[in-house]
């Protein structure tokens, strides 16, 4: 069907999780879009250019996309641009993701492999939950956060937009997480983080 063709921005890392994902689901992937043509090809997908070059042909075909951008910001700013476009960010889900029927999640947001997001949880636009991680009760996630695999969020976090959870990281709950922080690999934060810092160790500390 012409509405489940669909273009990857991006193709390494991350961009190989949500293919394989977006094809399990069902989606035709008719190529991708990236600064050059990759030299590893995994999943024999064609080169269609840059989605930022004004010659770029993915814009005259009738698809959607799906991110495969692990950078917050720049995932971000292609959504947008994607947006002004009048193309659709599709949602990507794996089998396995274990989600209330109680959650609203965003477009464009993809949802990794073994994922809990349990009741009246709130995954804004373009974020990304990665392998295993938890999201509990009542969690609000604004828009391009990355929950690195295994993280854990207790209920009623709220983490703001561009932010990064480090894998195995934990968040006690009720804690509030400010826009653009890094949290770092096995942090336990305990205490609210403002904008734009970095945290690691256990307890978390703001260095």
């Amino acid at each position: 069907m012409l509405d489940r063709e669909v273009i990857v921005i991006g193709y390494s890392g991350h961009a190989y999780v949500i293919a394989e994902t977006a094809l399990d689901n069902g989606f035709d992937i008719i190529g991708y879009s990236d600064k050059e043509k990759s030299d590893a090809d995994p999943y024999n997908l064609t080169y269609l250019g840059f989605e930022k070059d004004d010659d770029f042909i993915g814009w005259q075909k009738d698809v959607s996309f799906v991110l495969g951008i692990g950078d917050n910001t720049l995932r971000q700013n292609i959504a947008n641009l994607i947006e002004i476009k009048g193309k659709t960010v599709e949602t990507i889900i794996h089998k396995t993701a274990n989600i209330s029927k109680n959650v609203v999640v965003g477009n464009g947001s993809f949802i990794n492999k073994n994922v809990v997001v349990n009741a009246l949880a709130v995954v804004g636009k373009n974020v990304i939950l990665n392998t295993g991680c938890i999201i509990e009760h009542e969690c609000v996630l604004a828009d391009a956060v990355h929950i690195a695999p295994g993280a854990v969020l207790a209920g009623s976090v709220s983490i703001g937009e561009r932010t990064f959870v480090g894998a195995n990281a934990v968040i006690k709950q009720g804690i509030f997480v400010g826009k653009d922080v890094v949290i770092g690999s096995g942090t336990v934060v305990i205490s609210n983080i403002p904008d734009g810092k970095t945290v690691v160790g256990n307890p978390g500390r703001i260095i």
